[in-house]
Parts: C-alpha cells; sequence; structure tokens
C-alpha cells in the first residue's frame, strides 16, 4: 500500500479524526469489558450464538482495537477489521427494516451511524494513521 507524506497539520487533523472516530468504540468497549457478564447476557437476549466469545470480540475490537487506531498502532489492517464489525454490528444490532414507529426510526438512526461511521475507518484503512502514530516509528 501506498505510504502518504502528510505536513504536520494534514498528521495531526488524523491524530483529531482517529480520537473521534474510536471515542464510540473505546468508550463503550470499556463499559463491555467491566460489566463482561452482563455484556454476555446482553448478547445472549439477542440470540447472538455463543454469547460470551460474542462478548468477547466485541471487547477486543471495540476497547482494545479502538485504543491501538488512536495510538496508530497497525491502523490499516485495525481498521479494515473493525469497518467489518461495524457492518456486522449494524446488520445484527439495528435491524430498523424489522421494527415500527419509534423503535424503528433509533434503529435506523444507528444503523446509519455505524455505516458512516465505517466510511472513515475505509479512509484511515487507505490513509494511515500519519506522522503522529507508533505506525510512523
Amino acid at each position: 500500500m501506498q505510504d502518504f507524506t502528510f505536513s504536520k497539520p494534514q498528521s495531526s487533523m488524523l491524530l483529531i479524526a482517529r480520537v473521534l472516530l474510536m471515542l464510540l468504540f473505546v468508550l463503550f468497549g470499556y463499559q463491555k469489558l467491566i460489566h463482561f457478564s452482563g455484556t454476555i447476557g446482553y448478547m445472549a437476549s439477542l440470540g447472538t450464538p455463543l454469547p460470551t466469545v460474542a462478548a468477547l470480540i466485541a471487547v477486543v475490537l471495540e476497547f482494545f482495537a479502538g485504543l491501538a487506531i488512536v495510538v496508530g498502532y497497525f491502523t490499516r489492517p485495525i481498521a479494515l477489521i473493525v469497518a467489518i464489525y461495524t457492518l456486522g454490528t449494524a446488520i445484527i444490532g439495528h435491524p430498523f427494516w424489522s421494527l415500527s414507529g419509534a423503535d424503528q426510526m433509533a434503529a435506523e438512526i444507528n444503523f446509519y451511524k455505524n455505516i458512516s461511521i465505517i466510511g472513515g475507518l475505509l479512509l484511515l484503512s487507505v490513509t494511515g494513521a500519519g506522522r503522529y502514530s507508533l505506525d510512523k516509528h
């Protein structure tokens, strides 16, 4: 993959973008981690097969992969993996097409929020993390 050279202001913007993009993942991944048994229960309530494994995957991809992107560690491949995970959570967790009323609207908003986040992750997978990252050291 092409290695881009970014100016200091561009790299600063990439750092800010990484932090903002991963804020949701890190915060909620941390909550899933510290309330792991509740996370397993939630996964089970969704009918997720192997809810313990699903909860572990959620914690790893939201909290730990989120932190990796924030610090710019293996940014490109991790951004792609988190994008695929985010698509899965959009489809499984926000099935607006099977709901109605206010529930449908809330799920649709969250579904398209996930799709927008995927756009940012795909962009990071192309650009990389910039100079203010562990990838550059």
